[in-house]
């Protein structure tokens, strides 16, 4: 279980749900068109992970060992978030940007995705149709249906952590799209103050929130190769 429940969190962190929800926060009626998008997302995603959890439970496609995810998998992206860590710390990347920066030509402009251009011009039918197209299940919603897969729960059972994950996952959406429905006057402002503070701070938080993931894979990873 708590397998499924680390891999909800961080595949929590999309940026592709996060890029969305920000650029329909800007738009007319941010409202309609987060819930059509969320009716899509959660159509896709769910229908995706039962196909997955039920299509391969019985099938040996995943088997079942003495751990249930390979402790060298852990301990090798454990090291890797922890490095992503250190890299924010020093301000690595920004001088990498910098170097890119020197070295390339400039682009020119390739405008907005298509995503995009399509909620700008269209309404929640539209944003229906983005969400499903855009929730395509990315490596930490697999590793979640995966640690589903070997609990070998119930079919009821296995329906609800499927759907839990799903609400786990889409829950920056999902928070957004409830504050609007309860205090729709209240919200733009709360985000706009939110971003300002987001915009100085969202280094440190990635610093920390990199770190803690990082130290958390590598100590179960420690836990699995010696148990």
């Amino acid at each position: 279980m708590g397998q499924v429940l680390l891999f909800s969190l961080t595949a929590m962190a999309n940026p592709t749900l996060v890029a969305v929800t920000v650029v329909m926060l800007l738009l007319p009626n941010p409202k309609r068109l987060m819930r059509g998008y969320l009716l899509g997302a959660m159509m896709t995603s769910i229908t995706v992970g039962l196909v997955i959890v039920f299509a391969l439970k019985g099938a040996g496609v995943v088997k079942t060992t003495k751990h249930t995810i390979n402790p060298i998998v852990d301990l090798a992206l454990g090291a890797i978030f922890l490095l992503i860590s250190l890299v924010l710390k020093t301000g690595e990347d920004e001088r990498l940007k910098e170097r890119r920066a020197r070295r390339k030509r400039p682009k020119k402009d390739a405008g907005p995705p298509r995503w995009q251009t399509a909620l700008d011009n269209g309404g929640p039918g539209t944003a229906f149709a983005v969400g499903a197209v855009l929730s395509l299940p990315g490596a930490s919603y697999l590793a979640a249906m995966d640690g589903i897969i070997k609990l070998n729960a119930a079919t009821t059972i296995t329906i609800l952590l499927v759907v839990m994950v799903n609400v786990i996952q889409m829950a920056p959406l999902e928070l957004v799209v409830t504050a609007f429905s309860i205090a729709p006057d209240w919200t733009p402002k709360a985000i706009e103050r939110f971003k300002r503070w987001f915009t100085s701070h969202w280094r440190r938080i990635a610093v920390i929130g990199t770190a803690i993931v990082g130290l958390l894979l590598v100590i179960r990873g420690v836990i699995e190769l010696l148990s």
